[in-house]
């Protein structure tokens, strides 16, 4: 009876493994969000770390975790490293590329829960009296990762958690433009 349901135990294994090793290696998570701000305002609030606590996402997963900025106050070498909670985990970010009120580009690594490095990309362009951000996010999936993301949506996760932070930060930009 035991070795029956080791059998099926190590047959499901087989299976989650065989079908994630089977997924792509590369993923792509990307939302957009009008705000009724001057591209330079809306870059403003991405070029400088320090603004992110009012609006990003997982400020407020955990309010007792701690930052510390490196480097460039702002724009390119700015980096910002992060502690907290299992929600928020452990990284830094650092700014590699920044041209103003049109694209930021950032080297995110994350040490906890899990290791990885991803790209993200931030990209602001003029429409009528406002802007469209978009931001992106890239990166690969070791077989761990794919694993991972067979059991939770990357796209849906991680895009609500853009899409909440574009909210956030649509708010910011629009109090202080009015």
């Amino acid at each position: 009876m035991i070795s029956t349901i080791l059998i099926v135990i190590a047959v499901i294994i087989v299976a989650v493994v065989g079908f994630a090793a089977m997924q792509p290696n590369d993923f792509r998570v990307s939302r957009s969000a009008t705000m009724s701000a001057t591209p330079a305002k809306v870059f403003a609030q991405v070029n400088d770390f320090h603004n992110w606590e009012g609006w990003s996402p997982w400020a407020k997963l955990d309010p007792n975790s701690k930052s510390v900025f490196e480097g460039t106050a702002s724009g390119v070498g700015a980096v910002c490293r992060w502690a907290g909670n299992k929600k928020v985990g452990e990284g830094n970010m650092t700014i590699t590329e920044s041209r103003p009120a049109e694209l930021i580009l950032l080297r995110l690594e994350f040490i906890k829960p899990f290791a990885g490095v991803n790209t993200t990309e931030f990209t602001f362009k003029p429409t009528g009296n406002g802007t469209v951000i978009t931001w992106t996010m890239t990166g690969t999936n070791n077989l761990i990762g794919k694993v991972f993301c067979i059991f939770m949506n990357m796209d849906k996760t991680v895009g609500g958690q853009f899409e909440q932070g574009l909210e956030n930060m649509k708010a910011t930009v629009e109090k202080t433009a009015a």
